[in-house]
């Protein structure tokens, strides 16, 4: 086996030292988007103990008037990128007829959506354990034109 020469040394070294600069500013005052340099957030934190929980899903009403779970099964798009573009969808409703058109794709006989919604449903949370109330919250809807 060789030895590492000098210059060898400095450049692993140097490489080290960046790397470390990196982490520890991105750790100071980075976000999730500099993850690998940054936190991940995500699992950096938590709810207090008596805050309710969000738990987010897509609801759709079909044409006879019955209530559709507009899943990753039935749409193909999970549920993480609806709640990522969340904001986008309540600036611009009309965005939900994306979902509309991917549930009807994959379900041609299906009766066709005439509106559909993000629901937030918040369930209670006391001392850090659920309380098994919810209430259900619908932040963003879109209706299909009559």
């Amino acid at each position: 086996m060789e030895n590492l020469t000098t210059r060898g040394r400095v450049t692993r070294l140097g490489a080290t030292a960046i790397g470390l600069v990196l982490l520890l500013v991105g750790t100071f005052w980075g976000n999730d988007d500099d993850f690998p340099f940054g936190p991940f957030r995500m699992y950096s934190t938590s709810n207090p103990p008596n805050a309710p929980a969000p738990d987010t899903r897509v609801e759709g009403v079909n044409s006879s008037g019955a209530v559709i779970d507009l899943d990753q099964e039935a749409t193909g798009i999970r549920r993480a990128e609806i709640e990522g573009q969340q904001t986008r969808y309540a600036a611009d409703p009309t965005l939900l007829t994306e979902i509309a058109d991917a549930y009807a794709e994959r379900h041609p006989a299906a009766a066709e959506l005439v509106e559909v919604r993000i629901v937030i449903r918040w369930h209670g949370i006391r001392t850090g354990r659920p309380t098994g109330q919810h209430t259900d919250e619908t932040v963003v809807r879109w209706q299909a034109p009559r």
